[in-house]
C-alpha cells in the first residue's frame, strides 16, 4: 500500500490526516473492495498532488529525501528510492538522509546498526539512484566511526534541535574538518506510529482489515529551486504491507 500526497495535506504533526485525506480521496474512485479481494500492493496515490519534474527544469531544482523506516527490512530501502523517482519523474535523488528504526529506551545507537542501511545507500550511490547520503542524530563518536568505516562517506549529518540548542564543539569541528554538512531538524523519533497508521486507516474504510497491513517506510521529500534557495514543493509516501495471510 503507498500513499502519496502534496504538503497541502501534510504537515510534520499530521501524516495522519495525510493519510486519512489519501485514502479516502482514493477509495472514493474505485468499487468499495472487500477485504478477501485485496492484493498485497495496493497504489492509491494522488497523481495531481505530486510535483512531477520535467526535463527542462530538472537542472534548476535539488531533489532532497528524509527516509524514516519503520522495519528492519533493509529491501524497502531500494524500494522507497525507487518510488521516489517514479513519483517525481526523476532517474536520480540529489541527496538521501536516513533515520533508521527507533531503537528501545535502553538501547543506543551503534556502528553495527547503521551498517546494514548504509551498505544500501552506497549500492544505490555506486548506481547512480542517489547523489549523497547523509545521517542523523549521530554524535561526533558514531559519526567518526561511520566515516572511517564507510566507501560512500556521509555528506550531512542532521542534529535535532530537541536534544541541543548549541552544536556540540566536538561535533562541529569534526564536521568541518571531513566537509560533512551540519543540519537541524525537530522531527519526532517517530513521524507516524503503527497504531496511529491502522487509526486513519481504520477511519478512511471499514472494509480494510487495518492489523493486516504494517508501516515499513515514510518519505518526505523537497523539492529546491537551486538558484533561489527556495522551497518549490514538499510532500510525503508512505508505504505499507500486507501480512503474509
Amino acid at each position: 500500500m503507498q500513499f502519496s500526497n502534496s504538503q497541502r495535506y501534510c504537515f510534520l504533526n499530521a501524516i495522519q490526516d495525510c493519510v486519512r485525506a489519501t485514502l479516502s480521496e482514493w477509495f472514493a474512485t474505485i468499487p468499495p473492495p472487500s477485504p478477501t479481494e485485496l492484493p498485497d500492493t495496493i497504489d492509491c496515490s494522488i497523481p495531481q498532488a505530486t510535483e512531477a519534474i520535467t526535463p527542462e527544469e530538472r537542472e534548476e531544482l535539488k531533489v532532497s529525501v528524509k527516509l524514516f523506516i519503520c522495519e528492519a527490512d533493509l529491501s524497502s530501502i531500494k524500494d522507497a528510492v525507487d518510488k521516489a523517482c517514479q513519483a517525481l519523474a526523476v532517474s536520480q535523488l540529489d541527496s538521501v538522509i536516513i533515520a533508521p528504526p527507533a531503537l528501545p529506551e535502553e538501547e543506543s545507537q551503534t556502528l553495527a546498526n547503521l551498517q546494514p542501511a548504509w551498505r544500501e545507500l552506497e549500492g544505490l550511490v555506486q548506481s547512480h539512484k542517489i547523489a549523497t547520503i547523509g545521517t542523523s542524530d549521530l554524535d561526533k563518536e558514531l559519526l567518526e566511526q561511520l566515516y572511517n568505516w564507510a566507501q560512500v562517506k556521509p555528506s550531512s549529518n542532521q542534529v535535532n534541535l530537541a536534544s541541543c540548542c548549541v552544536m556540540p564543539p566536538d561535533l562541529t569541528a569534526f564536521a568541518k574538518e571531513f566537509d560533512i554538512q551540519l543540519l537541524t531538524h525537530n522531527d519526532p523519533k517517530e513521524l507516524i506510529t503503527a497504531a496511529s497508521f491502522q487509526e486513519a486507516v481504520q477511519e478512511s474504510t471499514q472494509d480494510l482489515k487495518v492489523a493486516d497491513w504494517r508501516l515499513e517506510w515514510v518519505l518526505r521529500y523537497s523539492i529546491i529551486v537551486k538558484s533561489r534557495g527556495i522551497i518549490k514543493a514538499k510532500g510525503y509516501l508512505v508505504h505499507a504491507k500486507r501480512s503474509s495471510l
